[in-house]
């Protein structure tokens, strides 16, 4: 078994039928992981009814009550390290991130030196449709703010259509990463780059949903700046780089 897409779901029933099949249509052998937080639309029902059309290749995983993106990941990094899956994606449900773009991801880190490989609104090619302007100005405030505090050299800081190495997975202390929203992906991001992983950055078209609600809030804003500044202060004041490394890898070492 060698890719996994994840995709965690909350209130999804218009998108989520439609992207796994789009996914299974690429016929390129991935997998899809559907984390479900108890979804009171039936999501869940929906993801059923395709796994036993592809019992093989459509998993899904259903948690009690909404728990948070960040968990989710950490969930589904989990369930597919333990069943070796050489390489795993993060995936929105909504079509915002095309399943067309998972080839180039893959190929980013297949056969293009890559570590992690980010699917990017902000470099040459990539770029943003139909979303409104505030949203824009939000993206792309966060992803300057956070490269002036972090010195992540990432443009597309937030972004969250990603291809990891298990080898990355496996070497983050993942009960280390505590974030659950924008703060989750930038962690993950900087977490690797700290352990010395490659990031590239693959150019995407983002497109906003067009059914079901936006997750975005208040308080997965606040997240994002706070959450910035806390990870400039671990990294400069503790040993971050030892608290995000695996207790399992045999090549701890003094670093920051």
């Amino acid at each position: 078994m060698e890719k996994l897409v994840i995709i965690p779901t909350y209130n999804e029933r218009e998108n989520i039928g439609p992207i796994i099949q789009a996914i299974h249509d690429l016929n390129q052998d991935f997998h899809i992981l559907v984390i479900d937080d108890g979804s009171p639309d039936g999501t869940a029902d929906i993801v059923r009814t395709y796994q036993a059309q592809y019992p093989d290749t459509v998993f899904l995983e259903e948690r009690k009550g909404k728990l948070g993106l960040g968990t989710a990941y950490i969930h589904g990094f989990k369930w597919g390290i333990k069943r070796e899956y050489a390489y795993i994606f993060e995936m929105d449900a909504d079509f915002s991130h095309s399943p067309s773009d998972l080839p180039r991801l893959y190929d980013a880190c297949k056969n293009g030196g890559a570590d992690v490989a980010i699917g990017s609104r902000y470099i040459k090619g990539g770029g943003v449709q139909n979303w409104p302007r505030n949203r824009i100005l939000l993206s792309k405030g966060g992803s300057l703010y956070t490269r002036l505090i972090l010195w992540m050299p990432v443009e597309d800081q937030t972004a969250g259509f990603m291809c990891y190495r298990r080898e990355v997975l496996e070497t983050i202390n993942l009960d280390e990463i505590h974030f659950v929203g924008y703060a989750f992906q930038i962690e993950m991001k900087f977490a690797a780059w700290k352990l010395g992983f490659r990031l590239k950055e693959v150019p995407i078209q983002f497109e906003d949903r067009k059914y079901g609600e936006s997750k975005m809030s208040k308080g997965i804003v606040k997240e994002g700046i706070l959450g910035v500044l806390k990870l400039r202060w671990y990294s400069m004041f503790t040993n971050y780089r030892r608290r995000v490394k695996s207790k399992l890898d045999p090549s701890l070492t003094n670093g920051s």
